[in-house]
């Protein structure tokens, strides 16, 4: 053990203690992705992972999904109301994914495990958090968004032990098992779960041996006193003032059904946003009513969204703990979409609300950092899941992706193209493995011209996906948003596109399908998933022709939306600008 230590607050010894503690939680991750069995975490590492105090005071994560990581918190509390500190051993780990007390959806499954130091204390806590392909339900995939309750969405664990002092109990795995459609799978990701938790506590322990206890303490500590600190000073820097921000979700398929008209179908999410000195007040007031869908976010989730938004506009480069959120918060009426009242169905609102609720405080931040603002990105996960029986060995699966979108533009920049954004933080499944792993072919994958919200920076493209079933019928949901309301523009820039669903039968024939609906789906149909753009940021005709001509050539903007929406003329011959059309249009 090292005898001689600095002071905790010395700036050194902080950053690189930090950066010991930000690297244990990598480590995590990648020990969670590497040895994962889906192609859901091992591929699209839909999962996180993050440190915390034996109190269960977040202290370091890695950079992973802003939604798992900004719910984690409020979930380890939870957990530590069932099992307090005293009831905690070595070897345990503690399993939940019940959203009303965990905060996320059924399909996210936390692990959790105490860290103890050589002397025998606890000191510490690991935690990972990934989405499995099943958790059973009325649905493949376990997000069906035509639940009217919870209990139709799959089993719903409360915190147990799963590992105690070392030893997995077989029965509670077994009863997990026994219902969900692919329990091989479920069995896999659980097991790279606990060994992420083994390789945190193992690295937690090397260094409590090396730095001692009472150094580990103080310097957690510090670690949350620090960014406390930085995000208050950082607060302060801003004008006192009140922001409000209104955008909407859509209801859509049998769950709109009985609304009449389409303002009928749009859910108000209101915000308003209090600068005061060091603190900040957000407040949902006014926002709709809980829903009869599953579009219903549990105030966990509203926390990690407002936490997203907030930071990423005021200090993105704050220390992701603890003190970083503690001068935010949170006022959000029960009753309402952002805080349900049980047993009201959540699976959704990860994929659709959170983004929206993200949306609302980015778009009232806005007003009050002009130059730091982003127009709306795309304002969804939009989720694609699809189970039945694989012809080719006879057993369930469950292949679940989200697709990415446009990216809000910027001052100064463009809005990135088909990726994902805000509240999630995945990658994209490979065409092989989608081929390889599921009774699917993979017809078409590609960006969406003419999608970007035009500005002087344009907004990014939506993307598409063609998938053909392959000889089977299969359970599909479809999860997608910004069917009616499109993603705005900031400071004259232009919305981005909506949504689009396509189902191709078999003879060719076309239906367009709502953006939210669970069904049957034949064989050799096709899915045509096409997810929006996202608005642009100032006046298109300010935009640079050089780099309109490229979007063209690219084949990202066409010849006759360059003159449209930009005032840019370009002979489709040459494919370069005519300067006097141009001069023309634009000064008009």
């Amino acid at each position: 053990m090292v005898e001689d230590i600095k002071n905790v607050q010395d700036p050194v010894t902080l950053e690189v203690m930090r950066n010991a503690l930000q690297s244990i939680a990598e480590e995590m991750g990648v020990t969670l992705i590497r040895t994962a069995l889906s192609p859901n975490i091992k591929d699209r590492r839909d999962c996180s992972t993050a440190i915390y105090t034996a109190d269960g005071d977040l202290v370091a994560q890695a950079e992973h999904i802003p939604l798992h990581l900004g719910l984690m918190p409020t979930v380890i509390k939870e957990v530590l109301k069932h099992y307090p500190k005293d009831n905690l051993e070595p070897g345990d780990a503690i399993i939940i994914n019940d959203p009303y007390i965990s905060g996320s959806h059924l399909p996210d499954v936390c692990i959790f495990s105490p860290v103890f130091s050589s002397s025998g204390s606890l000191f510490a806590i690991v935690a990972n958090l990934a989405h499995h392909v099943d958790i059973g339900g009325i649905s493949a995939g376990g997000m069906p968004v035509n639940a009217s309750e919870i209990f139709q969405e799959g089993v719903r664990i409360p915190p147990l032990k799963i590992r105690k002092k070392g030893e997995v109990d077989k029965e509670i795995l077994k009863l997990i098992e026994n219902n969900v459609r692919t329990p091989f799978e479920l069995r896999g990701d659980l097991e790279a779960q606990l060994a992420a938790s083994n390789v945190g506590s193992k690295r937690l322990v090397e260094l409590e041996e090396k730095y001692g206890e009472k150094f580990m303490a103080q310097i957690m500590e510090e670690l949350i006193n620090y960014a406390k600190r930085r995000m208050r000073n950082k607060i302060r820097e801003l004008e006192n003032g009140e922001y409000s921000f209104a955008d909407y979700l859509e209801l859509s398929g049998e769950n709109s059904k009985n609304r009449e008209d389409s303002d009928d179908k749009l859910l108000p999410i209101k915000v308003n946003i209090k600068i005061n000195d060091e603190n900040i007040f957000v407040d949902f007031t006014g926002t709709s009513k809980q829903v009869d869908a599953s579009l219903n976010s549990t105030f966990a989730v509203t926390l990690a969204s407002v936490y997203y938004g907030t930071k990423s506009m005021i200090d993105p480069d704050v220390p992701p703990n603890e003190g970083a959120f503690k001068s935010i918060e949170v006022t959000a009426p029960r009753g309402t979409i952002v805080n349900p009242n049980f047993p009201a169905p959540v699976s959704n609102a990860n994929i659709n609300t959170s983004q929206r609720i993200a949306d609302v405080v980015l778009g009232a931040l806005a007003k009050a950092l002009p130059d730091r603002a982003m127009a709306a990105c795309s304002g969804t996960m939009s989720l694609l899941t699809l189970g039945g029986i694989d012809p080719r060995v006879g057993q369930y699966y469950s292949y679940v992706e989200t697709y990415g979108g446009g990216m809000g533009a910027v001052n100064g920049s463009d809005g990135m193209d088909g990726v994902h954004t805000n509240m999630t933080n995945t990658l994209n499944t490979p065409t092989e493995v989608i081929e390889i792993s599921y009774p699917l072919l993979v017809e078409g994958y590609g960006l969406l011209p003419d999608t970007e919200g035009p500005g002087k920076y344009r907004g990014g493209m939506g993307l598409y996906r063609r998938i053909k079933i392959l000889e089977h019928e299969t359970n599909a949901t479809l999860s997608t948003e910004r069917g009616i309301k499109k993603p705005w523009g900031l400071f004259g820039g232009k919305p981005g596109s909506n949504s689009v669903n396509i189902l191709e039968s078999s003879n060719g024939a076309k239906k367009r399908l709502p953006t939210q609906i669970t069904t049957r789906i034949s064989p050799k149909n096709v899915i045509d998933y096409q997810t929006p753009g996202a608005g642009g940021y100032g006046d298109p005709y300010k935009r640079d022709p050089q780099k309109v001509l490229k979007d063209v050539k690219e084949g990202l903007v066409s010849v006759e939306r360059a003159k449209k929406e930009y005032g840019v003329v370009i002979c489709q011959k040459t494919l370069t600008i005519d300067y006097e059309g141009t001069a023309k249009i634009r000064e008009l």
